[in-house]
Formats: structure tokens, C-alpha cells, sequence
């Protein structure tokens, strides 16, 4: 440290090892540390817009923090922000991504909560995390176990978040309760399984039929799924004649039929919490199921509830869904890792019919 400072005023060129890159300090300043990174210029086709790019870190604010990324994963909504189509407009030029975890190099001079080491996840969204460095707003930042997988770590914020607020907030569920869901096979379906597991509530998931459903079912059994059908399998199903409970909470990320589905086997004064449209069609109620069986419709964006809820509930939240990480109760999605430099296979996976897609693409800056 004597010495740092003694060279306080001279560039001092030391290796940076892990980036495999140089790195200059003048005093508490970093310089010419280089960040492998996306970014796109102008709103369209991801695979048009989006570009590769090395540039400079800049200068570290006093409430600043310095982050290798580890992992951060393409989801839909960053596929919606490139396009220009998501309600949050970003400016321009933009990094993508709003999910991932990464490791604190250097803090500000005014951060006293953070140290070299920590493993941290974004809390705050639009901070752009498909790099490999970048510099953060200490606000932005939480705290993650080392013990955490990095893929969990990564895709913590949206998908589990999404399921813990939605089985939470609408109907206090009870165990042997039952929730049902289309989309069952999406990253958010697959929490909401684990999740229901965990707290003793069955689940019932409807999935678009494809050549390989056998093993899809057996897939999502396995994460705990009481029931899988298909569309056409859950037309005739008559599992709630006696068999299980109606559902008190319907979860639907698909809209059009699918939704509409949904209500013909929800209970009397149930509630259908709306929180996608991958088919990309109008929700459709029933009058039916308004006048007789009171059937409550919600929307839910998980950025809306992070802009108003209390620390205290995000903090809560996060330790709860931790826990059951840590407890192998929870686990990623499928999931597979891709170098930075093959990022157009994230995109054009992220790009595939919704509801196909296969599994997460995630990005993965370790050496």
C-alpha cells in the first residue's frame, strides 16, 4: 500500500490475470482495463443490431463498484428492449441485459458495505450486464452466498422472483391448494412448480404439445409437477371431478385459448393472474366466468413491483427463494452456457417461437 501510494502520481502497469489484460492505476483511478461487451446503436432485429465491442472502463465513482461478471442470461424482455417494443425505453447506445452475477473487484472510495470478493446479482434492472467488466451503482448491487450456484445467482431476479410475488400476493394458498398454469415447460413455469413442491400446493401444468412431450413430462414431474397435459389432453381431463380441488390461482403467460382455457377448471371466486402473451393474442374472458363463478382477472410485471415494494419485502423474498436454492428444493431452468463471442446462438434461441425455445440461453464470461 506504501508503495501505491508512493506512486501515486505515476502510471503504474501491474497484469491482470484473469482478463488476461493490462491494468493501470494512478492513484484509486482504474485505466485502460478493457471490456469485452454487447451494445446496439439503434432498436430492431437483435441479430441486425447488436454488436461486439471492446472499450475502455471508466473512472470509479466514489459510489461506484468495479464487477466481473460471471453469467448473465438472454431473456425475453431483453430480446423486447433491443427490438424497441418493451414498455421501459433505454437510451441509446445501449448494453443489454438486466440479470446476472458477478464478483466485486474494487469499490468506490465511499462504499464501506462491499468488499474485493463479494458475489453479487443485479437488484435493479436496465444496468446492461452482457460484459465481461463493468462498473455499477453501489444501489444496484446485492450480496449473494458464495455457495450459490452462478446460473441460480444469474437468473435469480425475474423468473423465481416473478413465481414467489404471483403464489404470494393474489390468494393465500394453503397446502394440498391448487394452482394451474400453461406454460408449464417456461423458466418461470418451472419455479412455479418447485416453488408449489416446496410449500405442499399441487400444480397443474398445461404444455403445447411437440414430437418430444414423453420426456418433457417426465422432466417436469421430476421438478415436482403434480399433473402435466397437453392442450388437447386438458380438454378432457376430469381430474377435478372428485380427484383434486379446483384451482384457486390460474397462471397465464400465453393468453388467447390458452387463458381462456385456464377458467373453465378454476374454482368459484378463484383468481387468474396474467403475466405473458406468448401467443401474442388478447386475453379472453368468458362473460360466464365473471357473472357466475366471480372469477377475478389481475396483471402482474414483476419491474412495476420492484419500483414500490419495501426493501424489507425484497429482502424476505430473496432469502426465501435463496433457501431453497441452497436446499436443492429450487433449481435453474434448463439452461445451456455460451462464450460471449458465440452470442448470436443466444439470440437466436431467444428469437424461436415462444414456448419452443428449448431452454436458457446464458452468458458465461468465466475463463
Amino acid at each position: 500500500m506504501t508503495a501505491l501510494k508512493a506512486l501515486s502520481k505515476t502510471a503504474l502497469t501491474v497484469l491482470y490475470p484473469r482478463q488476461k489484460c493490462t491494468l493501470v492505476l494512478r492513484g484509486n483511478q482504474i485505466r485502460n482495463l478493457m471490456s469485452r461487451q454487447l451494445v446496439y446503436n439503434e432498436f430492431g432485429d437483435p441479430l441486425q443490431v447488436v454488436k461486439y465491442r471492446e472499450c475502455e472502463v471508466p473512472a470509479l465513482g466514489k459510489q461506484e463498484v468495479l464487477v466481473r461478471m460471471l453469467a448473465a442470461p438472454v431473456n425475453p424482455a431483453d430480446i423486447n428492449t433491443i427490438q424497441g417494443k418493451y414498455p421501459v425505453k433505454v437510451n441509446l447506445p445501449s448494453i443489454p441485459g438486466n440479470e446476472g452475477v458477478g464478483f466485486v473487484e474494487q469499490v468506490g472510495s465511499e462504499v464501506q458495505d462491499l468488499q474485493r470478493g463479494n458475489k453479487v446479482i443485479l437488484a435493479t434492472s436496465l444496468q446492461g450486464t452482457w460484459r465481461n467488466l463493468a462498473v455499477f451503482p453501489r444501489t444496484s448491487l446485492t450480496v449473494v452466498p458464495d455457495a450459490l450456484g452462478n446460473v441460480e445467482a444469474a437468473t435469480l431476479t425475474v423468473n423465481p422472483c416473478t413465481a414467489f410475488r404471483m403464489l404470494s400476493d393474489f390468494v393465500c394458498l394453503k397446502k394440498d391448494d391448487v394452482v394451474i398454469q400453461n406454460g408449464g415447460n417456461s423458466a418461470c413455469g418451472q419455479n412455479v412448480i418447485q416453488i408449489c413442491k416446496a410449500w405442499g400446493i399441487k400444480t397443474v401444468n398445461v404444455v403445447r404439445d411437440r414430437p418430444e412431450i414423453s420426456e418433457l413430462k417426465k422432466y417436469l414431474t421430476n421438478l415436482g409437477a403434480t399433473y402435466v397435459f397437453t392442450e388437447e389432453e386438458m380438454r378432457s381431463a376430469q381430474i377435478f371431478k372428485g380427484e383434486v380441488k379446483k384451482p384457486m390461482l390460474g397462471l397465464n403467460c400465453v393468453g388467447g385459448k390458452s387463458g381462456a382455457q385456464l377458467l373453465r377448471y378454476m374454482n368459484h371466486s378463484s383468481t387468474m393472474v396474467t403475466y405473458g402473451g406468448m401467443s401474442r393474442e388478447p386475453v379472453i374472458v368468458p362473460t360466464s366466468a365473471f357473472i357466475f363463478k366471480n372469477i377475478s382477472c389481475h396483471g402482474f410485471w414483476m419491474t412495476e413491483w420492484n419500483k414500490h415494494a419495501p426493501a424489507e419485502a425484497k429482502e424476505q423474498m430473496k432469502d426465501s427463494l435463496i433457501k431453497l436454492m441452497l436446499t436443492k428444493q429450487l433449481k435453474a431452468p434448463t439452461h445451456k452456457l455460451v462464450k460471449l463471442k458465440d452470442f448470436e446462438e443466444a439470440l437466436k434461441n431467444a428469437l424461436a417461437p415462444q414456448g419452443f425455445a428449448g431452454c436458457k440461453y446464458i452468458l458465461d464470461f468465466t475463463d
